[in-house]
Parts: C-alpha cells; sequence; structure tokens
C-alpha cells in the first residue's frame, strides 16, 4: 500500500520597516521569487530548520520568535503535496563572507505592494499569503509545536 507523504518545509517572514526579505532563486529553469525557505532535515526541529535555510539562502541570522501559520500546497506538475511551517522572528544584518546556496540569485527587501505587482514570480501562492497572514497579526507562540519525543 502506497502512503501519500507530504514533504515538510520551512519558512521565514522576515520583516524590516515594512519591507520583506526574499530570495529569487532558479527553480525548474525559472526565476522565482520565495521567502528564505527550504526542506526539514533528519534531526532538526522545525525552528532549527528555518533559522538554517535563512542563514544558507540569505547569509543572515534569522531566530524563530512565532509562528505565523502552517500551509498545505500541492505542486501540480510534479504532484507533490508541501506541508509549510512559517516563522517570524528577528534578523540581524547579513553576515560577512558567507556564500549564498547556489540556487540563490539575489536578495529582494520588497513592500507588501511590490510582492504583489510581481505575484506572477512566486514560486507559489504560499509567499504572498504568508506575508498577508503576517501583516494581519497572526502570531503563535512557538510552543504549540511540540518538542521532539524519541
Amino acid at each position: 500500500m502506497d502512503v501519500w507523504k507530504p514533504l515538510v518545509t520551512v519558512a521565514a517572514v522576515i520583516e524590516k520597516d515594512g519591507r520583506y526579505l526574499l530570495v529569487e532563486e532558479e527553480i525548474d529553469g525559472r526565476l522565482v521569487l520565495n521567502q528564505p525557505a527550504g526542506h526539514l532535515e533528519p534531526g532538526e526541529s522545525l525552528t532549527e530548520a528555518c533559522e538554517r535555510e535563512a542563514m544558507e539562502e540569505t547569509a543572515h541570522r534569522f531566530q524563530a520568535r512565532s509562528l505565523v501559520g502552517i500551509y498545505r500546497w500541492r505542486y501540480a506538475p510534479q504532484d507533490v503535496t508541501f506541508l509549510r511551517f512559517a516563522f517570524a522572528g528577528e534578523c540581524s544584518g547579513p553576515v560577512a563572507g558567507l556564500a549564498l546556496d547556489r540556487e540563490i540569485v539575489r536578495l529582494h527587501w520588497l513592500t507588501e505592494s511590490e510582492l504583489v505587482a510581481r505575484s506572477a514570480d512566486h514560486r507559489s501562492p504560499l509567499v504572498l499569503q504568508c506575508v498577508r497572514d503576517y501583516r494581519s497579526g497572526r502570531r503563535y507562540p512557538i510552543d504549540v509545536i511540540s518538542a521532539d519525543y524519541a
């Protein structure tokens, strides 16, 4: 019997002065915008994964402080479902000399209206939804996500 398994991902919603830190990355031969995001790796907590991905993709230190939301999205072309945990938190300036993941082309600090204007470039509909949920004040304590149990 085949068991359906969504891919677990994390995303950092990073806001500074009304602008959101986004990465422009090449995916499937196309340049797209996304929050700093990636996959949960074995042995990581969700917040550790988010903080690691933010560092790897932006060279900025990020500390998750709250959960913005949990999202499910199906990418039809590859019949893959993603389960995304989006976190808000604090971000420091870039770490000098740290190289970005090779897929990352550049970083952008965009307002919500600039993000809306570039909606055709979003990697998924979750990019704008996470920003809108953040702007609406959605913040859940991180402890709503239980710790790992061995």
